[in-house]
């Protein structure tokens, strides 16, 4: 059997970065936007059949579109309304 003596110090290039900049911030929230614009988008073009077919009405893709963390599954989705209220 063997022993490891000593100690293993971690350097600068596997630390955690600590720094948040308000840059990153804006960043990320622009990648955020575009998200859901693509989503809007995509739910958009589809017919009016279509989106009968998933749950929704054209009425209700900006909701979707801006409450990217409700389930795609619209029977989930319509189920975690009725709990909220």
């Amino acid at each position: 059997m063997s022993t490891i003596q000593g100690s293993t110090e971690l350097g600068p290039a596997t630390a955690k970065r600590q720094v948040y900049s308000p840059l990153e911030a804006y960043w990320y929230a622009f990648q955020e936007w575009r998200k859901r614009e693509k989503l809007r988008t995509e739910l958009c073009r589809l017919t009016d059949f279509e989106l009968e077919d998933i749950g929704i009405t054209r009425g209700e893709i900006d909701y979707i579109a801006s409450n990217r963390s409700i389930s795609p599954d619209p029977l989930r989705w319509m189920s975690d309304i009725a709990t909220r209220s």
